[in-house]
């Protein structure tokens, strides 16, 4: 796998490693965009497609072929190891052979399930920009960005952008015939009374009720603790380890998440909203940022807050659960109290989970 040929570790300036990896991101990025441009119907989010200008797109595009074009020849000239370099001129000439950024989109017809390698693309993008700035202005703990096991939360982020077409296909099927009997005009007009801060406050305190809920369950029973455990094998907390999860426990969460939204009736651009700051407050929980919020650590979740959920302390055993607000967990009794800011390390007690992708799908079929 290409993964495992890059190494990681701290990436130091003058040693050629940073613009190659760069080179190689930026490379690879825009062939997966080319392909795009290819198969839309296929690839693309309809929802996401319908929020960017192609135009823009094609410009970044065209931005990123000369710049990792650049960079990737810095690195065969400079460095010893020329690799990357050489990795990154192999997906740029396929990307440009493939019609680079001028490829025309021609009329389609979306199908109901895709591949989200745009959602990909831009999400990946915006993720390292944000959350590995903010991660070096103001870290928790000293680490390197390609800290021990990124290639497998890499992969993990892959393949769960990829599929979200197949999980909300599934999941919205699976909601509307399984409780489209509870669904009742009165009870939907009464939420859409509300204005749109306080539909908006109310989805992320029913969404998280649920999550919590589903959260204790993959706890606290061992069967679905199988499953979960998957997300808490990382050892190191950054912006990606949030993106380790199993496949079975993503399915199943959004579906059980999705349910009470679709029978309150939620107007769409609340939802849409919703799932904006789901996704941000998910990377960011599981940021290394020293992140200072106050008194409000006890209404919503913070880094701080999810750090100890993740922690192997035993003081942090089946503790934090929520995922918006903070202040549910203090209600039931499941918050950790009395420790000290930050937990000391992290992962599954006996780190019994393998490294690995495949491996970690498997695992909690075969194992007990």
């Amino acid at each position: 796998m290409l993964l495992k040929k890059l190494t990681g570790g701290e990436l130091l300036f003058g040693e050629g490693r940073i613009s190659g990896y760069i080179a190689v991101t930026l490379a690879a990025l825009s062939l997966l965009g080319v392909l795009a441009f290819h198969f839309p119907e296929y690839l693309t989010t309809p929802d996401l497609r319908a929020a960017y200008d192609v135009d823009v797109i094609r410009m970044i595009m065209f931005a990123a072929l000369v710049v990792s074009g650049s960079l990737g020849l810095l690195n065969f000239v400079r460095n010893t190891n020329k690799r990357a370099g050489l990795i990154a001129w192999s997906f740029i000439i396929v990307a440009i052979a493939l019609g680079g950024h001028r490829v025309e989109v021609i009329a389609f017809e979306q199908g109901p399930a895709y591949l989200g390698l745009d959602w990909f693309i831009l999400d990946l993008l915006g993720s390292t920009l944000i959350f590995i700035f903010i991660e070096k202005i103001i870290p928790h703990r000293k680490q390197a960005i390609l800290r021990p096991e990124w290639q497998t939360d890499l992969h993990h982020f892959f393949v769960n952008h990829l599929i979200v077409g197949f999980v909300l296909l599934a999941a919205n099927q699976f909601v509307a015939n399984a409780f489209g009997w509870a669904v009742e005009q009165g009870s939907q007009e009464w939420v859409q009374s509300f204005n749109w801060i306080s539909q908006l406050l109310l989805v992320l305190l029913v969404a998280d009720l649920v999550q919590y809920a589903l959260h204790r369950v993959y706890h606290e029973v061992s069967f679905f603790w199988r499953f979960h455990s998957i997300h808490h094998s990382a050892k190191t907390m950054d912006w990606l380890a949030g993106s380790r999860q199993h496949i079975a426990e993503l399915t199943v969460t959004r579906c059980c998440v999705l349910a009470p939204i679709f029978v309150l009736g939620f107007d769409k651009s609340v939802i849409d909203a919703y799932i904006i700051i789901v996704g941000f407050q998910a990377v960011l929980n599981h940021t290394n940022a020293q992140i200072k919020f106050g008194w409000l650590k006890y209404i919503i979740v913070t880094p701080q807050f999810h750090h100890w959920h993740h922690s192997s302390d035993k003081a942090a055993i089946d503790r934090n659960y929520a995922a918006h607000f903070a202040f549910i967990d203090y209600l039931f009794g499941t918050a950790v109290k009395g420790q000290k800011e930050w937990p000391e390390a992290y992962g599954v007690v006996g780190d019994y989970v393998p490294e690995g992708w495949f491996k970690q799908q498997v695992f909690p079929l075969i194992n007990k």
